[in-house]
């Protein structure tokens, strides 16, 4: 079973702050524990929204409209996406990573992907 576990961004990341070098190590053990299981599959962070753009589609049937960043609400600042054999194991290993942004700014989300 696929899951993706993405990390939400906050105001450090969204600003393009890199985390501290203790939170970098702690993401590399936790990444590393992952490869070691074999369920990771990939892992990634993404640039602040204000680089991204966004395609909105107000009317059925029309064009998109392209909006560019920095984006409100909530934002995506990275994923981590892994196999494993049960929900139950997925919320695991979401359980074992740290903060992902450290200062108690960090949320992460837990979804299934379809197959």
């Amino acid at each position: 079973m696929l899951f993706m576990i993405i990390v939400k961004a906050s105001k450090n990341s969204e600003a393009g702050n890199l985390p501290s070098p203790e939170l970098r190590e702690a993401m590399t053990k936790y990444n590393e524990e992952l490869v070691k299981a074999g369920v990771r599959i990939m892992a990634k962070g993404l640039h602040p929204s204000s680089n991204g753009i966004r395609l909105s589609y107000p009317e059925e049937g029309g064009k998109p409209v392209v909006t560019e960043g920095p984006f409100s609400g909530e934002v995506i600042a990275g994923f981590i996406l892994i196999d494993v054999s049960s929900r139950e194991e997925a919320i695991e290993w979401a359980m074992r990573m740290p903060d992902p942004q450290g200062y108690g700014e960090g949320q992460i989300e837990v979804r299934q992907v379809f197959e």
